[in-house]
């Protein structure tokens, strides 16, 4: 445990607490220490990356699912894709109120953070056209 929670820089306590809830699997060996996958890791560095933008733990564990999940109905697609949509719509309305605070930046300021905003664009679009192709 130890060293998965170096590896993905969060405390053996989080890990515990994760695998308690749910949200990560662990195998036994045979001494009965838990012994977490490749796989687990990845989980854990997707419920850190979804706690970095403010979903709940029971959202998380819905994605989480959705992601493993072999046969998913049209429902739940239809579901998550309307989420996805209103994240996205919220988050416009976010951008489009820092107008006015970044127009009170200097010029250096001002390309820093927009350079940001357009490097985030940019992968955003392009995880867009490659779901759409």
């Amino acid at each position: 445990m130890g060293e998965i929670a170096e590896i993905a820089h969060v405390s053996k306590r989080t890990i515990d607490y994760y695998t308690s809830i749910g949200l990560l699997k662990a195998e036994r060996s045979k001494s009965n220490y838990r012994i977490y996958s490749d796989e687990a890791l990845d989980d854990l560095k997707f419920i850190e990356e979804c706690k970095c933008l403010h979903f709940p733990l029971d959202e998380i564990k819905r994605k989480l699912e959705m992601r493993k999940a072999k046969n998913l109905r049209e429902s739940e697609v239809e579901k998550h894709v309307s989420a996805v949509t209103q994240q996205m719509r919220q988050l416009h309305s976010d951008l489009f109120d820092l107008i006015p605070i970044l127009e009170k930046l200097d010029e250096d300021q001002k390309e820093k953070l927009t350079s940001n905003l357009s490097l985030l664009r940019t992968v955003l679009m392009k995880s867009l056209l490659s779901v759409t192709t």
